[in-house]
C-alpha cells in the first residue's frame, strides 16, 4: 500500500493525516466527520471558535461548499488555484458549524503540492487541514517539525504522517474575503497583490469587516519559546555578555553576525526568508536560545509584508 493509499484509508476511518502542502504542513481530517474534526481541535489545543480552512482537490466543485460566489472570486480560483490562496465565501448547508467556528462563511483553498493533491483526489472529498502544530506555536515546514509537536498526540496505526520534504513557500496562504462587492485581504501571504487584483478583475479594498474570524489572526501567534526582539537595523543590536551565548540572529545575508551570536539564517531575498522563517524559529528552540534578534525584510512586496506580519505576532506580548 502506498503512502497516499494509507493516508486515504486513515481519513476514511476517522484518522488524522499530517499532510505536506506548499505553505506549511497541515493536520488533515475529513470535513464531514465531526469526530475526526473534533480530534484536530483536541490534538492542536485549538479553541473551538477558531475556524478551519477547507482544502479541496484541483477541479473540485466550489459551489458544493460555497454559495453566492461573486465573479471576481471565480476569477481568483481559476487563475490562482492550486496555490497559496484562501478564499472566504458564504457557506452552503453542507459545511457545518464545527468547521467554521459557528460563522456563516467558509475559508477554502486548493493546495499546490503533489502529495496533498494526490490525497485529496483519491479521497474525493474535502479536508480540514490547519497547521500540524500545537495552537499558537511555530508552524511546521517539515514532517519532523510536525512530529516534534504532535508525536505523542497521534495514534499509531490510526493516524498517518506523510513526508513531502520542506515546504516550498514556508508561510501560510493569503486569505481574501470574497463575501462583499470587492476582495479584501484578511491575512497577508506571499502572493503578489498585483496578481490577486489582476485575477479578480476588480480593485482590492481595505478590510472593513472585523467580525470575520480567520486562522492565524490572533495578536500573539507563531511563537517560539525564545523571546523574539524585532530590530530595524544592525545598529540596534545590543551586546549582552550575560545572554550572548543564548542569543540567535535572523537577518538578511548582508547583515554581519556579531561574535558569539548564533546565526539562524541569512536569507538572500524575501522568498528565501519566508521559506526559512519558521525553521529558524524552531532551530532557536532546539538550541535552547533565550532570545532571537530579528531584522525583517524591507519593502512592500507581498512576501515581505507576510513575514513582518508573522514576526510581529511571534514577538507579541504573551502574558495576556
Amino acid at each position: 500500500m502506498s503512502q497516499v493509499e494509507r493516508a486515504v484509508e486513515a481519513l476514511r476511518n476517522s484518522g488524522l493525516v499530517v499532510l505536506p502542502t506548499e505553505t506549511v504542513y497541515g493536520l488533515a481530517a475529513d470535513v464531514s466527520d465531526p469526530g475526526a474534526v473534533a480530534r484536530v481541535y483536541a490534538v492542536k489545543g485549538r479553541p473551538a471558535n477558531h475556524p478551519l480552512i477547507l482544502h479541496l482537490a484541483a477541479g473540485a466543485r466550489l459551489d458544493t461548499w460555497a454559495a453566492q460566489i461573486p465573479e471576481y472570486a471565480l476569477g481568483l480560483a481559476a487563475d490562482l488555484w492550486p496555490g497559496p490562496l484562501t478564499l472566504v465565501l458564504n457557506k452552503t448547508d453542507r459545511v457545518r458549524g464545527y468547521v467554521t467556528g459557528g460563522q456563516s462563511t467558509v475559508a477554502v483553498r486548493v493546495p499546490d503540492h503533489p502529495i496533498a493533491q494526490a490525497v485529496l483526489t483519491e479521497f474525493g472529498g474535502g479536508l480540514v487541514a490547519p497547521s500540524a502544530n500545537l495552537f499558537g506555536h511555530v508552524s511546521p515546514t517539515t514532517a519532523a517539525h510536525a512530529e516534534q509537536d504532535l508525536a505523542d498526540r497521534l495514534i499509531p496505526d490510526v493516524d498517518v504522517v506523510l513526508d513531502g520534504g520542506p515546504c516550498e513557500v514556508g508561510v501560510e496562504s493569503t486569505i481574501v474575503n470574497c463575501t462583499g462587492p470587492a476582495p479584501e485581504i484578511l491575512r497577508p501571504g506571499t502572493l503578489p497583490l498585483s496578481d490577486i487584483q489582476q485575477a479578480a478583475g476588480v480593485a482590492l479594498v481595505e478590510s472593513t469587516d472585523p467580525t470575520i474570524r480567520v486562522s492565524g489572526a490572533l495578536e500573539s501567534h507563531y511563537a517560539p519559546a525564545a523571546s523574539v526582539q524585532l530590530l530595524t537595523s544592525a545598529e540596534q543590536m545590543r551586546p549582552d555578555p550575560s545572554l550572548r551565548p543564548r542569543i540567535g540572529l535572523l537577518a538578511p545575508y548582508e547583515i554581519p553576525t556579531p561574535s558569539g551570536v548564533v546565526r539562524l539564517a541569512a536569507p538572500r531575498d524575501e522568498l528565501e526568508y519566508a521559506r526559512l522563517l519558521y525553521a529558524s524559529l524552531r532551530e532557536a528552540d532546539a538550541l535552547q536560545l533565550e532570545r532571537i534578534e530579528v531584522i525583517g525584510p524591507d519593502g512592500d512586496g507581498a512576501a515581505a509584508r507576510a513575514i513582518r506580519d508573522r514576526l510581529n505576532r511571534a514577538a507579541a506580548d504573551r502574558s495576556s
